[in-house]
């Protein structure tokens, strides 16, 4: 045995001579919640008793137990601590210990996270960032490797992450598999590239999450068959269904730009929950301070009549089996004492969290924490991303016809809205480019966008999935280099662009995807941007910045735009 093992051991024996007299009553707990009206996510009903904790843990519950401390919650529902099964944390524009503070209030605990976003702009460096930036907060941050650096060989992103660069983070303790394999083309196709990431994830035990909006038959067999086994991407129930039916856990989505929880909400019934699981993937600052977390999800999935016991299973426990951490997502002997009190299921509001039996959020105050920082050189590289020469109008300039993307507005799906020659304000036909801005190679791709609704400016942003380019959509060229400029200017962020100059802005310097600030004061330029660009004419349903973001993703139907130009996603062809 190592030394390293042997001190794990002698750690883990210590723990237990303490919590085994506790929950046999000989001892006192150090953490009694009496009376307590908890969810038993075993026998599936509400159990009333004591909950004594221990170093941490759960050491006994249903039986009268003592303690050091002892908290009367009768009147009040106790929950296992909530887990957002995937998400990105680049996406909410803060660093992670900022998203920490945000989600904490909501009873979330745990969270799964790919570093996709961080990865496309900085690579290797951009996971071992997030890794350092996460470790040891009131929130347990695990991973999932992205297996997407790049999404595709037609993107131009910052890094080229294969098997082998991947390979040493495995030795992690809070690394837990493969992310989302988006490229679910070249899995069906069998390509070595795609399968190699697969197996080594297996190999080493860990999960592989899917990611495969509309693919059905034989190419979902075939992604199923390769080790996908989980799908976040399901926008019908009928989608979902197949899915589910073919092995793959259903990860419910409510996000900023995809919204599907309302569509796949008849899942959550006895026959289909076990195999369910929540999760935002991408959330904006506004939406974390007015709808909350996996919290507005329980609340939204309660009122709509799901069965309020298998909602909270979906927001804690199915996501700990599935990711295979047992040790949490459930109220028993041996857990952590991660926990969150509410009131009743149906307003859920959150009024306190226990984080390893200590109080971490409670009387609507946050305990203060100190965020870890990440190793100062990589800190210096996440602040140094932007590649670009200067850009002008003549940039923008093309000849001949371009394919148009169609917005779905509450989607990130796009339509196929045929050829434009040029602008079209009276048509809704603007024109959108993708500059690359990691290695300074010029490529612009341009093409036309229908169903944004700009008539005034430009909107440009550094945050476009997921190899994060500039991604620009304008009335005019000179607007769109405009915009473009002073995204680059900023090392990042947003800019809205209007006749007289800049509208707004939102500087987010690091890795040009998230900001050194405040979740409030990024939400505050963020709305004020908002505001800006829906007075040039955005329409009101479309996020104007969120939904510009995903035209550059090359893996979801059926039109985007790389700096290669307009891809047909289900053709796999450029127009």
């Amino acid at each position: 045995m190592t030394e390293a093992r042997q001190e794990d051991m002698d750690r883990l024996l210590a723990q237990k001579r303490r919590i085994v007299p506790v929950a046999a009553g000989r001892e006192p707990a150090d953490l009694v919640l009496k009376n307590a009206a908890y969810v038993n996510v075993f026998s599936n009903q509400i159990c009333t008793g004591d909950i004594a904790v221990a170093e941490g843990i759960i050491a006994g519950v249903g039986c009268p137990y003592r303690g050091a401390q002892e908290l009367d919650l009768a009147g009040s529902l106790v929950l296992p601590g909530l887990l957002d099964a995937h998400v990105h944390l680049e996406s909410a524009m803060v660093a992670p210990g900022e998203f920490a503070r945000a989600v904490l209030p909501h009873g979330t605990t745990t969270v799964v996270a790919d570093p996709h976003e961080i990865a496309n702009v900085m690579g290797a460096g951009g996971i071992a960032y997030m890794l350092q930036a996460t470790e040891a907060l009131p929130v347990d941050v695990y991973f999932m490797l992205p297996s997407c650096v790049p999404a595709t060989p037609m993107d131009e992103s910052g890094a080229a992450l294969d098997r082998r660069g991947l390979e040493p983070f495995y030795a992690h303790p809070r690394v837990l598999g493969l992310a989302e394999v988006m490229d679910y083309a070249g899995t069906a196709a069998a390509e070595g590239r795609v399968l190699e990431k697969i197996a080594a994830a297996q190999t080493r035990g860990g999960q592989v999450d899917g990611h495969a909006p509309g693919l059905t038959g034989y190419g979902l067999n075939a992604y199923v068959a390769a080790g996908a086994r989980s799908d976040h991407e399901c926008s019908t129930l009928e989608e979902a269904l197949e899915k589910l039916a073919l092995g793959q856990h259903i990860m419910l989505r409510e996000g900023t730009a995809a919204k599907n929880l309302a569509a796949l909400l008849p899942l959550l019934t006895p026959r289909y929950a076990d195999r369910c699981m929540f999760c935002c993937d991408d959330r904006h600052p506004g939406d974390l301070l007015a709808r909350g977390h996996i919290d507005g999800m329980v609340r939204a999935a309660v009122r709509a009549g799901a069965d309020p016991i298998l909602v909270v299973k979906a927001a804690s426990f199915n996501a700990a089996r599935y990711f295979r951490l047992n040790d949490r997502g459930a109220i028993a002997p041996g857990c952590l004492a991660d926990l969150v009190v509410i009131d009743n299921f149906r307003d859920f509001t959150v009024q306190q969290v226990f984080k390893r039996g200590e109080p971490v959020y409670g009387c609507g105050e946050l305990r203060a924490f100190e965020a870890p920082a990440a190793d100062p050189e990589l800190a210096r590289r996440a602040l140094d991303t932007f590649r670009l020469a200067s850009l002008t109008a003549g940039d923008f300039r093309t000849y001949g016809p371009r394919g148009v993307i169609g917005l779905v507005e509450g989607e990130i799906l796009t339509e196929n809205g045929g050829w434009a020659d040029g602008i079209d304000l009276e048509q809704d036909i603007l024109k959108v480019a993708v500059i690359e801005r990691h290695k300074g190679t010029g490529h612009i791709g341009v093409g036309y966008l229908r169903g944004y609704g700009l008539k005034e400016g430009a909107v440009a942003s550094s945050v476009a999935h997921d190899s994060h380019n500039i991604i620009v959509a304008g009335t005019d060229e000179e607007s769109m280099a405009a915009a473009a400029s002073r995204v680059a200017e900023n090392r990042g962020g947003i800019a809205v662009w209007a006749a007289g100059g800049c509208a707004a802005q939102v500087a987010l310097p690091i890795a040009g995807l998230m900001s050194p600030h405040s979740l409030e004061q990024v939400d505050r330029d963020l709305e004020a941007a908002k505001a800006a660009a829906l007075r040039q004419g955005v329409r009101p349903g479309i996020d104007p910045f969120m939904s510009l973001s995903f035209l550059a993703l090359p893996v979801i139907p059926a039109l985007r735009l790389t700096t290669g130009g307009v891809f047909d996603v289900s053709a796999q062809r450029y127009l």
